[in-house]
């Protein structure tokens, strides 16, 4: 086994042992991006020697004190969005472009404080707006979506020319990419982690978290990220646990919901099997499957578009009015029209989105749940060159708004919810697994996460870019 085929965790466990170093580690990860790069095009900005250096200061530092952290030594990527000091940091927008960070975002100075080795800047969509990461290809399926917005992560994880990585998520912005690159990603509970120094979307939406090739990865991750930042007022003044205690075992006396509604609308067949086949593994697992009803289901997608084109709209209208013909058509498209929300729709959809958090609250107190388990997407990778699900009906939609309804009650509630590979499709396409927890639970949802992947074997394949 080459060390870029090892996950995460088992990379930092073989440093930790004296049997691998960061420097070869990095190499062979390095290896992989000449390799692959050229094809995949997940990198915004690629800082290679940097990286070389901070491999062999890990190893100095790691030989004589030993690791400071499970990251140390380990290559990682930063989505775009992030700013990273003195390196391109442009949110993959040409309204940017030569744009220098001037100093590290919350996210990036964690993983450097952590010993991470950062390799560089991954691809976005336009400032995260959207889900296609048109610059980038599936490693699955090079004419297909890597998704997005945090498409250049997910490809790059997929490739396994990174060990782990940053995104964002206003909409499904961690999930969609996890999930059609066949990878674990979290969206954490809104204010877990810091946003200091990341382009905003939607300030009331944003997430930050990590996106790794397995759920113990990610609990590696998030141990390094989450945490209360007094720059950053949206974050939470909340304990952080040693996330990695919660992995594994039985889910013995735990509660699963499964929606009868919503997330089962609109669904492509091989999708809805994959999933209901997770459900089953997890029921045998030790868990009780309660079916339960969403509340306000008919306000979902309308709420969330109200807020995210507005509150997008107001941090680009003065980019909108000086460099409009920089932005490319579809989010030019998308902030032009955010600028026709009236005031008093958006604050309408404020007072809706209060309700729906109510009503998950109820739900999961009144059914006793402990977390809800969803298809992550209705659908797989779309192909590039034809942006749209096409439904067995006949019927087109888009993939943003296939893909948003089934990403944005995370989103709205501000519940942690992660992705985990479930299966394939037909065409050999990688299917999701949401798993939505109570607020600050994301031991439990790691938990459940961890117990499903040790009963699989989706996280360890491999496209065959590869």
């Amino acid at each position: 086994m080459e060390p870029y085929e090892l996950t995460l965790a088992a990379a930092s466990s073989a440093i930790a042992a004296g049997d691998l170093s960061s420097v070869e580690l990095t190499e062979s990860v390095i290896g992989q991006i000449e390799r692959h790069e050229a094809k995949v095009c997940a990198f915004a900005t690629l800082t290679l020697e940097q990286a070389r250096e901070a491999a062999r200061q890990a190893d100095a530092d790691i030989a004589g004190a030993g690791p400071r952290t499970p990251l140390h030594g380990i290559p990682l990527g930063i989505k775009d969005l992030c700013d990273t000091e003195g390196v391109l940091s442009t949110s993959s927008s040409r309204t940017r472009e030569g744009r220098i960070g001037s100093a590290d975002s919350a996210v990036t100075a964690r993983l450097r404080g952590a010993g991470g080795v950062l390799l560089g800047q991954t691809h976005t969509h336009e400032f995260a707006y959207g889900v296609l990461t048109p610059t980038t290809h599936n490693p699955w399926d090079l004419s297909r979506t890597p998704g997005g917005s945090s498409g250049g992560n997910g490809a790059a994880l997929a490739a396994r020319m990174i060990m782990g990585a940053v995104g964002t998520d206003t909409g499904g912005s961690i999930r969609i990419p996890s999930s059609v690159n066949g990878m674990a990603g979290l969206k954490p509970t809104f204010g877990r982690v810091s946003r200091r120094g990341i382009t905003p979307l939607s300030w009331s939406l944003d997430h930050a978290g990590p996106m790794a090739r397995t759920v113990t990865d990610v609990a590696l991750l998030l141990q390094a990220l989450a945490g209360y930042d007094p720059s950053d007022p949206g974050t939470a003044d909340v304990p952080v646990p040693h996330y990695a205690d919660s992995l594994g075992g039985d889910l013995a006396g735990q509660t699963l919901a499964v929606p009868s509604n919503w997330f089962f609308d609109r669904i492509e067949p091989d999708v809805e099997a994959a999933f209901r086949s997770a459900v089953s593994a997890l029921e045998a697992a030790g868990a009780t499957i309660r079916e339960v009803t969403l509340p306000l289901t008919e306000t979902y997608m309308a709420v969330e578009y109200a807020l995210f084109t507005a509150e997008a709209s107001s941090y680009h209208q003065e980019a909108l009015r000086t460099k409009a013909d920089l932005f490319e058509p579809d989010v030019r498209a998308l902030l032009e029209a955010g600028e026709l929300v009236y005031a008093t729709d958006y604050i309408r959809a404020l007072r809706a989105r209060e309700l729906i958090k109510q009503g998950w609250r109820e739900m999961f107190e009144m059914d006793g749940i402990d977390a809800l388990l969803a298809p992550t997407l209705p659908a797989t990778a779309v192909k590039t060159n034809d942006p749209v699900v096409h439904w067995p009906d006949g019927t087109d939609e888009s993939a943003i708004d296939a893909y948003v309804r089934a990403s944005a009650p995370g989103n709205l509630t501000g519940l942690p919810a992660l992705s985990v590979p479930c299966g394939f499709d037909r065409q050999g396409l990688p299917i999701g697994m949401q798993i939505i927890g109570r607020p600050f639970d994301e031991p439990g949802v790691l938990r459940i996460g961890s117990v499903f992947e040790a009963a699989t074997d989706f996280a360890n394949r491999m496209p065959g870019l590869v």
